[in-house]
């Protein structure tokens, strides 16, 4: 079988940012298949190709990859007009590949939602079997969260989804929200498959490889980390709250470390700095080899995201996966299905939203207290192996897409 897979954000673990479809796709290379990988260009994606472009594209083969790279920046800082753009530059050219190119099955992932488009043609005029995945629900989240309010925008982008879904042959969700929000819109459950993130035990073995501390924290210092995106749905000044609460308790050997960037971390650096919270240090993004060093240096990590409903059962967050896999205590701070395995395998505290001093105090509780923070990473390290591993997830993921191409 012959898969051509829409990935947009695509990126190598050389990037900085989820390596989902790297890693399905090399779970369907390891079961014979054939994977061509289409992408755009990323601010801390990587596709892994290094010649000039030509014609505005780039082509190769990557870990058994074929890869063709679109050179269409897209950047977490630009405008909403802009990313929009690009967005439809790659749906665009989306199209003219899935219309040329000989492949057996389409398959699609958002964000963003138009990434399904050039599925949604080929699957209607060459008549190919297509899979949609669905990592977020939209327009459901951008509508919750403020960041588009324009009822032509939502309307359109609810049209999407719908086409998406009911043009696709079988859609796989990420979470039990999602999987719920796809058969709200009329899909038949027995069509929605989900397969979570998951956790790469080797990368992220807790025994096996470097171990790093950032300039500024010793190693008597209790070190909680965030990592990934700093934007508008991550909610970070919750983390700088209860910065603020630790510094007036004078609890200075408590360190809070934000690797990753986006559009709000100039923001929250500065607040950070007129408020004198020195025990906030901030890195630039790190590829994943790099990251999972960082991670073994902490004892805790960070899984925090802004108060909207739709978060609760409806994200399934790569940084939760890589917390665990490294056998990491989750400070979680909203309810929902990641609350729930926090709470249900005692590895970590689910918190509630809005609470600063009840997050200081969680921060406290395992800095004080070391063998709890031990048997808590114990307990998530076991999590991952036992529910989580990726490769038996990317084996579900293969299962799910041979299902559909035989039938």
């Amino acid at each position: 079988m012959h898969v051509l897979y829409f990935h947009q954000h695509f990126s190598t673990p050389a990037g900085s940012t989820g390596t989902r479809s790297y890693e399905m796709a090399q779970r369907l290379i390891a079961r014979g298949h054939k994977v061509t990988m289409v992408c755009g260009s990323g601010q801390m994606a990587s596709s892994g190709l290094q010649q000039e472009p030509v014609n505005g594209m780039r082509k190769g083969t990557v870990d058994g990859i074929d890869i063709i790279e679109f050179c269409l920046p897209y950047s977490n800082y630009d405008s909403f007009l802009k990313r929009s753009w690009i967005f439809v530059l790659f749906a665009w050219h989306s199209v003219k590949l899935a219309l040329q190119l000989q492949y057996d099955l389409l398959f699609a992932t958002s964000t963003p939602l138009t990434a399904g488009i050039p599925c949604i043609v080929a699957s209607i005029l060459r008549r190919k079997p297509f899979v949609f995945e669905v990592r977020d629900l939209w327009p459901e989240l951008p509508r919750e969260m403020g960041v588009i309010t324009n009822p032509v925008v939502l309307t359109a982008m609810s049209v999407l989804e719908w086409v998406s879904y009911h043009t696709a042959k079988a859609c796989i969700g990420l979470s039990p929200g999602i999987v719920q929000g796809i058969v709200r819109r009329g899909i038949d459950s027995e069509k929605v498959g989900m397969v979570p993130n998951g956790c790469d035990l080797d990368l992220f073995d807790p025994d096996t490889g470097v171990t790093l501390r950032p300039d500024g924290v010793s190693q008597d210092d209790f070190l909680a980390i965030f990592s990934g995106a700093h934007g508008i749905a991550n909610g970070l000044d919750a983390v700088l709250d209860a910065a603020a609460e630790l510094k007036r308790k004078g609890r200075n050997d408590i360190k809070l470390v934000f690797i990753g960037d986006g559009r709000l971390k100039p923001a929250l650096v500065k607040r950070a700095s007129n408020e004198s919270l020195d025990n906030c240090l901030f890195l630039n993004p790190v590829p994943k080899l790099e990251l999972t060093a960082y991670l073994r240096g902490a004892d805790a990590g960070l899984m925090i995201l802004d108060n909207i409903p739709a978060f609760y059962y409806g994200t399934s967050p790569n940084k939760f996966f890589d917390y665990i896999s490294i056998g990491l205590p989750v400070i979680n701070n909203y309810p929902g299905w990641l609350a729930g395995i926090i709470i249900e395998n005692s590895c970590g505290c689910a918190l509630e939203p809005g609470n600063p001093k009840s997050f200081a105090e969680s921060l406290e509780q395992l800095a004080d207290n070391p063998d709890l923070t031990k048997q808590m990473g114990l307990n998530a390290r076991a999590l991952a192996v036992r529910e989580f591993d990726r490769k038996d997830l990317g084996n579900r993921f293969v299962d799910f897409l041979e299902k559909v191409y035989r039938n």
